[in-house]
């Protein structure tokens, strides 16, 4: 049995942003494709993956939408060994699965096929029973909730300079020097906090560079002192993980501006199911 379970979850994972709702659908597929007649299919690959695709799509569509005064964030992958398995390479940034919220799951399903796997709409219009032009309708409806005009899809950064970045930002917050962090952020920059309903957030949503240079402050000095910090890598994004012992509590992605000088955005994970698989 070839290992789908590593080839499939990509799909999965970039369609439903939850590497546990991956793996069940995953499960689901196999499952019934091991327990079922298999005559006629001459691709089992291309079969499976197709199947996958779908069975997130329809997971996705179930899902119930989040209110707009809640926040719900991505379950954050980790990425700093991807060498060790290649099938990890083709997960999304972190930034690009927060965007993609804002699409359909059919819309997602055919930007995700196109832009990261390099899918044509004919293969494409074949796995989601579609026509070609109805899959570039969707494509080009997808790309513009995504992005504005002129403006397109870009590369997370993440090298040594961004690891300067964020030691300056921690040093900052420690030392409580507001000048200092807010020189680190981006003016309009947002910040999001997904407790996943368990664990209370300060905010769940603030923006602007002196409200979030606040926030980070108040939060780190209330909760975050005795923390153990970890520099890492998540959805080929920088991250900081939060310990309290050996529990982790807290993982901090961040998105990084282009020139690699200024944080624009901050997502902090707290939800403690979307933390369990982060070191495993």
């Amino acid at each position: 049995m070839k290992d789908y379970q590593n080839i499939l979850f990509p799909y999965a994972y970039n369609i439903l942003g939850s590497a546990e709702d991956a793996r069940d659908a995953i499960q689901d597929v196999l499952a019934k494709y091991y327990a079922e007649p298999r005559e006629g299919i001459a691709n089992e690959k291309a079969y499976l993956i197709k199947s996958v695709i779908n069975q997130a799509i329809n997971k996705k569509q179930r899902r119930k939408l989040v209110p707009s005064s809640e926040v719900w964030l991505p379950e954050p992958v980790a990425t700093e060994s991807a060498d060790a398995n290649v099938y990890l390479k083709d997960i999304l940034s972190y930034s690009l699965l927060v965007l993609l919220e804002k699409l359909n799951a059919k819309e997602r399903a055919v930007f995700i096929l196109k832009e990261s796997f390099d899918y044509g709409h004919e293969e494409i219009a074949d796995i989601l029973s579609i026509t070609e032009e109805h899959s570039r309708k969707l494509l080009s409806r997808a790309k513009a909730r995504l992005f504005k005009p002129g403006e397109s899809q870009r590369n997370p950064i993440h090298d040594a300079h961004t690891n300067v970045l964020l030691q300056n930002y921690i040093d900052a917050i420690r030392a409580r020097n507001m000048d200092k962090l807010e020189a680190l952020l981006a003016e309009d920059i947002a910040f999001y906090a997904d407790g996943g309903g368990k664990i209370n957030v300060v905010r769940k949503i603030c923006t602007g560079a002196p409200e979030v240079a606040e926030l980070l402050a108040l939060v780190y000095h209330t909760y975050q002192l005795k923390s153990t910090i970890r520099f890492t890598e998540v959805n080929y994004q920088p991250a900081l993980l939060f310990y309290n012992g050996s529990r982790l509590i807290s993982c901090v992605v961040f998105d990084i501006s282009p020139a690699g000088d200024r944080i624009v955005q901050i997502n902090a994970v707290v939800d403690p199911e979307k933390l369990k698989n982060i070191n495993s």
